[in-house]
């Protein structure tokens, strides 16, 4: 039904960062631009052994008929975790002094 192309537009990007990843939230435009969906990428810096390094990232597209039930299954989840797992609250994550700064990705 829908389909990245070349010809989808970016309406609006957050970038989000954590730790060695960085999670990027995108709004695009369909082709004729009458219609919008949202991409989530997760970029990982990987190094090399020469010293170079590459980033693997991995897509999901989510159009808007699958919003709601993808908002309730994520919430569901992560109030397991929270509740199940954790005890009521999350650990944060601490600062970690290896990451990589958004302006090199």
């Amino acid at each position: 039904m829908y389909k990245e192309d070349f010809n989808s537009e970016d309406v609006f990007s957050k970038p989000v960062r954590a730790g060695k990843r960085t999670y990027f939230f995108d709004v695009k435009s369909t082709k004729g631009g009458n219609d919008f969906f949202l991409t989530i990428t997760e970029s990982k810096r990987r190094n090399n052994p020469d010293g170079s390094y590459t980033y693997d990232k991995h897509k999901i597209f989510l159009y808007k008929e699958d919003f709601e039930k993808f908002r309730e299954g994520l919430d569901e989840v992560i109030t397991y975790i929270k509740d199940t797992c954790f005890g009521g609250t999350i650990p944060q994550r601490e600062s970690d002094e290896n990451s990589v700064e958004f302006e090199d990705l």
